[in-house]
């Protein structure tokens, strides 16, 4: 029995059933081991060697492969065409040379970019031996991305407060949308005005004009720059008698794009379908892998990871008939179309992303709604990308005054042949603009009436803030990262909360401006695009063999080091003050002359400067404690203003009970309200204070201030048992609470709002989902379909993520993430979790931690210290 090891369940399954019995065909569920997060895990000093090491999981998977290893005649290695699974690879041969198996069984390694019979079955024929340059890159990468996040990590968190992590491609792609936000801050919008008309000759209908030329001069967009010249110019076209003097009719042809790449299509299904780049690369995989049509399992796409746009012959045989039996001759080229890669660093190593079998219409598939859509996407794009071109009139129609003053123009275009544009149209970028009017015959020389002439205000724009699509089309431009990581890396930026996704457009946070601040002042070099994209393009050289990867290494870590060394003598106050220069119009509110300013708006002498905590970051005044002025950052000066009437000692009102002044103030973590007075310094005695939560939209007067004070709010009592129930805001937001029970409201306002019925109904709701004690019952976050009778769900828990089939819970490994999980690989990962019998329980370790607190508390301090290191993690 030869023995066949692929990544995933799903692939395993599909293989298995076109290679036959002599094959057992099992599934590495990815990685088998990686580089442990700790210290030492990549060594410079002793040439960058690699300590790799399995996690609980992956030494399951080690002992099932060996097992198998010992009882095959031979081992054909399947996994992924591309440089991670060529490292798959190499990872398990390596174990089974420390094992001493490879002697005893031949090793071989086979690919296919498709997952078909024909495929496979080719690929079977002809084995190949690893290529150890595709792992040598891999390693340069690897080891590249660990040395970065686990020297330039802890950095920040002791320079930089509150800080989580630097990555080599992720800081680069944080400062794309870093730098997006500065230019649109900074940008000044400027007023401009546009005349429009519309124009009929006898013979014709109306059409629309613009004004191209005054005065004997052509129009630049923004030459009229207020109302005033507008309503002249309004009054001069008024006044004008107009001929047709030209007529410019062209032909053009608009060629198709070529097939998907991993960039292209995860930018037009974020565009055309709505899809998040890891939505997209899950239902790729899924289409890639295999789905049960009619009985058979069968890939339907390529390889999801490329970015080369070439199709093989055959594929491209194959759409030329498709096109000519579904649409007519008269939409196949002359010749086959070929396209060659314009992204910066390509590797073009595999084919581009397209339909296994291109006579397998969308239409005849019975698929679950995402997969069917990106089919349908992938499919139409490979096949328009063979279709012949569109034939378009591009029409322009000046209109020229008898006193050659001014010239009015109507442009359009008309498709004459619609070729691909029959089957599909690229979806639009931000900057797209097209103008598709069709325009009546007309005739140089006509005498044409120019009527309903309109001066229409306009202003200039800043540049849109990237969405998902744009952003990994600007990092393929500039070159940095690969196919395979835009996905990981932008969700990274998001986990760690350095950016956001808002209306489908990316924010910094204020944690994100700060890293990126940071680095550009004292790691300018590495967060440099050009520097980024020069380090894939050495990862190039190692895949082609033209350079030694330990060289790559060497060539890198020596300056990176030194960089790290250096900065165990800068003082945070010094990098406060090199933020404090760099973010100036970021940090310090705007005084009433418009201008910028450090001075304390409060004391008048202090000097406003960055404040850094474990809790975030504000601006404060140099005089505090006497002066606690603080101004969060991320809120505008007027809002500011609006929060607070209060960083003096003016009072909301006076508390008839206590005689105690009310304040409203800001914090460092926001607005809150006071009852009475600050401390004196020492003091243990602190006023009683309320914070206003996010999501409170009521003014905060005397009667608010009041309300938010009284909190816990009383609602009533339960009738079932005649105990409180309470409202108030909490770590999550608004609740109720009833003997250990809380239950979340939608509303901040609903906590002052919500009444004894509401209350009770909400609790018993929460109950009934078996919520308890402050913590929801666990949340299935994907239905994943079914096993028999059984529903297999993700689920999120108290320790993260994992899969269940209602008996039994497997957690989901780390190197699986959430959008890439499919029903074979939880199937698998419950099933390997069910052998493994019952959990024990460990009922020692909290005595025996005990106990050595107790023996040893001077190790404490060091033990900390080690604990801290290795939660640093590359990027």
């Amino acid at each position: 029995m030869q023995l066949v090891i692929v990544e995933s369940p799903a692939k395993a399954k599909t293989i298995n059933k076109y290679i036959g019995s002599d094959y057992d065909v099992i599934a590495s569920f990815g990685h088998v081991r990686d580089l442990p997060s700790k210290d030492g895990s990549v060594d410079p000093e002793h040439d960058f060697a690699m300590h790799f090491e399995a996690d609980a999981r992956g030494k399951e998977r080690i002992k099932e492969i060996t097992e198998k290893v010992k009882k095959a005649s031979a081992v054909i290695l399947a996994t992924d065409p591309d440089r991670e699974g060529e490292a798959i690879s190499w990872h398990i041969a390596e174990i089974l040379k420390q094992k001493k198996l490879l002697g005893k069984v031949p090793l071989s390694r086979v690919t296919f970019n498709a997952i078909t019979k024909q495929a496979v079955l080719e690929a079977m024929r002809n084995p190949r031996e690893i290529n150890q340059e595709l792992v040598d890159a891999y390693l340069a990468r690897r080891a590249l991305d660990y040395l970065v996040g686990f020297e330039l990590s802890p950095v920040l968190w002791r320079k930089l407060p509150g800080a989580r992590s630097a990555g080599r491609v992720q800081s680069a792609a944080l400062r794309l949308v870093v730098e997006r936000e500065q230019e649109i801050e900074a940008f000044i919008s400027e007023e401009y005005w546009s005349i429009t008309a519309s124009g009929k000759t006898n013979s014709s209908a109306h059409f629309p004009l613009r004004l191209i030329a005054l005065n004997g001069k052509k129009l630049d967009k923004k030459d009229i720059k207020n109302e005033v010249s507008a309503n002249a110019a309004v009054a001069q076209i008024a006044a004008s008698s107009y001929v047709i003097s030209s007529v410019d009719a062209k032909p053009h042809k608009r060629h198709p794009q070529p097939p998907f790449t991993t960039s292209t299509l995860q930018q037009e299904a974020a565009r055309k379908l709505g899809f998040s780049a890891k939505r997209t690369m899950d239902v790729a995989q899924r289409l890639y892998e295999g789905v049960d049509i009619g009985g058979e399992t069968v890939g339907l796409i390529t390889y999801m990871r490329t970015d080369g746009v070439s199709m093989e012959n055959e594929a491209i045989v194959a759409a030329r008939a498709v096109i000519g039996r579904e649409y007519g001759d008269s939409f196949v080229p002359k010749a086959p179309r070929q396209y060659d890669v314009k992204a910066k660093n390509a590797q073009e190593a595999h084919e581009a992303i397209r339909p296994t079998d291109m006579g397998r219409l969308p239409k005849n598939l019975r698929l679950n709604e995402d997969m069917a859509k990106l089919y349908d996407l992938i499919w139409k794009r490979a096949v328009a990308s063979q279709m012949e071109s569109a034939l378009v009139e591009r029409t322009t129609i000046d209109l020229e005054a008898t006193d050659k003053k001014s010239t009015l123009r109507a442009t359009g275009q008309v498709i004459l042949f619609e070729g691909f544009l029959k089957l599909y149209q690229e979806g639009k970028d931000d900057s797209d603009d097209e103008e598709n009017a069709r325009l009546p015959k007309v005739n140089v020389g006509e005498t044409a009436n120019v009527s309903d002439i309109k001066p229409l205000q306009h202003f200039t724009e800043p540049p849109p803030r990237y969405s998902e699509a744009t952003l990994v089309k600007k990092m393929e431009e500039i070159g940095i990262g690969r196919p395979s990581t835009y996905a990981s890396t932008i969700s990274v930026l998001q986990d760690r909360e350095y950016i956001r996704l808002e209306k489908n457009r990316f924010h910094p946070e204020v944690k994100g401006r700060l890293v990126t601040a940071f680095l550009e002042s004292f790691f300018n070099k590495y967060v440099q695009y050009d520097f980024t994209a020069g380090l894939e393009e050495q990862l190039d050289l190692v895949s082609n063999g033209e350079l030694e990867y330990k060289k790559l290494l060497h060539d890198f870590y020596d300056d990176f080091h030194k960089g790290i060394t250096d900065m165990a003598d800068v003082r945070i106050t010094q990098v406060i003050d090199s933020l404090n220069e760099r973010l100036g119009s970021y940090l310090f509110p705007v005084d009433e002359n418009g201008n910028q300013s450090r001075v304390c708006p409060t004391c008048g002498t202090g000097e406003l400067s960055l404040k850094v905590s474990r809790y975030g970051a504000f601006t404060g005044c140099s005089n505090y404690p006497e002066c606690k002025y603080t101004r969060q950052l991320g809120v505008s000066d007027s809002d500011a203003k609006d929060a607070l009437a209060t960083n003096n000692d003016e009072a909301l009102g006076v508390d008839d009970k206590t005689g105690l002044n009310v304040y409203l103030r800001n914090g460092r973590f926001g607005p809150y309200v006071q009852l009475g007075e600050d401390p004196e310094k020492g003091s243990k005695d602190k006023p009683k204070r309320s914070t206003i939560p996010r999501g409170f939209n009521r003014d905060v007067t005397f009667d608010v201030a009041m309300e938010l004070l009284s909190l816990p709010r009383v609602i009533g009592t339960h009738p079932d048992d005649g105990k409180e129930i309470v409202s108030n805001f909490g770590r999550f937001g608004p609740y109720i609470l009833h003997d250990g029970t809380f239950a979340n409201l939608k509303d901040a306002n609903e906590v002052f709002e919500v009444g004894l019925n509401r209350a009770v109904t909400l609790l018993a709701e929460k109950r009934a989902g078996g919520g308890r004690g402050g913590r929801a019952a666990p949340a299935a976050l994907k239905e994943l379909g079914k096993n028999g009778d059984a529903e297999i769900k993700l689920m999120s828990g108290r320790y993260g993520n994992y899969v269940t089939d209602g008996t039994t819970n497997a957690t989901l490994p780390k190197d699986i993430a959430a959008d890439d999980l499919t029903l074979e690989i939880a199937i698998g990962l419950i099933e390997a979790r069910a052998a493994l019998g019952p959990a024990k329980k460990k009922t020692t370790r909290k005595t025996a931690a005990k106990k050595a607190t107790t023996k040893k508390p001077a190790t404490k301090k060091a033990t900390a210290t080690k604990a801290t290191k290795t939660k640093a993690k590359a990027s």
